[in-house]
């Protein structure tokens, strides 16, 4: 299972307490920071974790309001934003290649927009620079989709399986869905629909021009939450982007499909980020 491949990462906190994360490989080597979406949570990069550790400091952080981590008084992606280089500085990740996941991806878009040297290289994978206004209709059918049945009477636990159907593609891995389904089910409710409320109104198009690190710009065919068109289009505007797209992948490519994303990234770290530069505050 992949829950106990780890089994050895005991979950970690930053010295104040804020942030809770897991964490594998050796303390001095470049710093690989990974960022869930909003059903996921550090655990859930597990295999990415023990996949990197030999090349990589290989770090997950549960976001704010998930796990152990404190939540936020008020969640935007700007508020996570700030608590992701809040993050980084507790755990010693100077220049680090970050890897943000659906509103991971914003959060790192968002963070880069404020602090553009912050990383050595991006991936941005199933996510998108702009999530729009709340009295569109796509919007209002997303948010109605995510929020209304837990304003029903369902549950984060109840609704785990049908969400995370929903979510994949073809022929997922059965031991990530396992995991995928885990994590959703954990999910605090407060801080699943502080979430989804922050995606309404970020809009960060405009900024991606100015993404001055190598990207990774990664999507699904089977992605319907990120569509593979939008994504493609998203990369032509990032200067040093490169583009993959993983055949009938859905939303959570690296527990769909575990092998290729770790290809993928590994052969954009090759490219673009060899793990043989170590770098400190």
């Amino acid at each position: 299972m992949w829950e106990t491949r780890l089994a050895d990462l005991a979950p970690m906190k930053t010295r104040d307490g804020r942030f809770r994360y897991e964490a594998a490989g050796d303390p001095a080597s470049p710093p690989l920071v990974f960022l869930h979406g909003i059903g996921g949570a550090a655990r859930g990069w597990r295999g990415q974790l023990e996949a990197f550790a030999d090349r990589y400091r290989a770090i997950a952080w549960d976001m704010p309001g998930y796990g152990g981590s404190a939540p936020l008084s008020a969640v935007t992606i700007a508020t996570l934003a700030d608590a992701l280089q809040d993050f980084l500085q507790g755990v010693g990740a100077a220049k680090p290649v970050l890897v943000g996941h659906s509103i991971g991806g914003m959060i790192v878009q968002q963070l880069l927009a404020k602090n553009p040297g912050i990383a050595r290289a991006v991936v941005l994978a199933q996510t998108s620079p702009a999530f729009g206004k709340a009295d569109g209709d796509w919007q209002k059918e997303f948010i109605g989709a995510r929020l209304g049945p837990l304003d029903h009477g369902e549950t984060m636990a109840s609704l785990a399986p049908t969400l995370v159907k929903e979510l994949v593609g073809d022929d997922p891995d059965a031991g990530g869905m396992e995991l995928a389904r885990n994590c959703m089910a954990a999910v605090p409710e407060a801080s699943y629909r502080a979430m989804v409320m922050a995606l309404l109104g970020f809009d960060q198009r405009a900024a991606l021009r100015n993404i001055a690190v190598p990207t990774l710009v990664l999507s699904g065919t089977k992605d319907k939450n990120a569509p593979a068109a939008m994504m493609a289009k998203m990369a032509t505007y990032i200067p040093a982007a490169t583009y993959v797209e993983l055949e009938g992948a859905g939303h959570l490519v690296n527990l769909e499909r575990p092998a290729a994303f770790n290809a993928a990234l590994g052969s954009f770290l090759m490219a673009n980020a060899a793990a043989t530069q170590v770098t400190a505050w």
